[in-house]
């Protein structure tokens, strides 16, 4: 039986409001889902019922400009604007929680802890998905093109299927695409344009990539903080040579791939994302707090 949900706003300090789903019991350990770019919060429903059923509490947020949250006023989103509405969820939430971030997700996660917005000991343990601080360039570059396709949006939800299908094509086209709703809304022509703000995309690819430097340079977890990175098998985005130029940096991090998944890897194989994630905090927080 799925787990019941609520959904609350959260203010960040620029007055943008975020909107999360909660579920879990209030005093157990706090789990918080940043979402990828171009993403929602919906795209953790699998994983936050499996969180929740192992005995833990859930926040699964849409970030600025993404979903139903608010979109930034200057049409400006960047890392540490993004790790300070990150602050705001863990403020709201308690002040501490483990933190699960899927690509852009973890990348917040990473500058929220590097830039000092959230201190080790309100991180009991970090999960990145799919990023590390060096990804491959041609994989960012295709996530990039694909969310800047498109910009008139689409005539009919079957465009839609065929544009996510063209861009994922090792995953089985869905015979019903009223899921992508959530990630669609219509605008005042009639037509489908996808939920998040056009300008979270930069103009070109390097300001991505200097970010990402950047947050390399300041990005120094302690060894106390338990670190899983979970790769997609099929990525193109984290190769086995930069999740093992990863591990060089941070000897202290556990890799788990999830075989044939892509970038989404929660998407392409949650099942197996989900074993992995619950069995590395099993081990590291659960037995800690027992």
């Amino acid at each position: 039986m799925a787990s019941a949900v609520t959904t609350r706003q959260i203010a960040t300090r620029d007055g943008v409001m975020l909107i999360a789903d909660v579920a879990g019991n209030i005093d157990a350990p706090c789990v918080v889902l940043a979402h990828g770019g171009g993403q929602t919060r919906y795209s953790w429903q699998a994983t936050l019922q499996a969180l929740v059923a192992a005995g833990y509490r859930v926040v699964a947020y849409d970030a600025r400009g993404h979903g139903e949250s608010g979109w930034s006023p200057d049409g400006k989103y960047s890392f540490f604007q993004r790790a300070d509405d990150l602050r705001a969820v863990l403020d709201d939430a308690g002040g501490t929680a483990i933190l699960i971030g899927a690509s852009m997700g973890g990348i917040t996660s990473m500058e929220a802890i590097s830039s000092g917005l959230l201190l080790p000991e309100q991180v009991p343990a970090l999960v990145l998905v799919d990023i590390v601080l060096r990804p491959q360039r041609s994989g960012v570059q295709r996530v990039r093109d694909f969310m800047a396709s498109h910009p008139n949006g689409f005539a009919t939800l079957e465009e839609a299927v065929d544009a996510v299908a063209a861009y994922n094509p090792h995953r089985p086209r869905p015979k019903d695409g009223g899921h992508l709703m959530r990630n669609l809304r219509r605008t005042e022509d009639g037509r489908l344009r996808w939920h998040w703000d056009p300008r979270i995309v930069p103009d070109n690819i390097d300001d991505d990539m200097a970010e990402l430097e950047r947050i390399s340079r300041s990005f120094e977890p302690p060894e106390t903080m338990p670190t899983l990175l979970v790769r997609g098998g099929d990525s193109d985005v984290v190769t086995p040579d930069s999740a093992q130029d990863f591990k060089r940096w941070m000897p202290h991090a556990e890799i788990a791939v999830v075989p044939k998944a892509g970038h989404m890897v929660a998407g392409d194989s949650n099942q197996t994302f989900n074993s992995a994630i619950l069995d590395f905090l099993d081990r590291h927080v659960r037995r800690r707090i027992q």
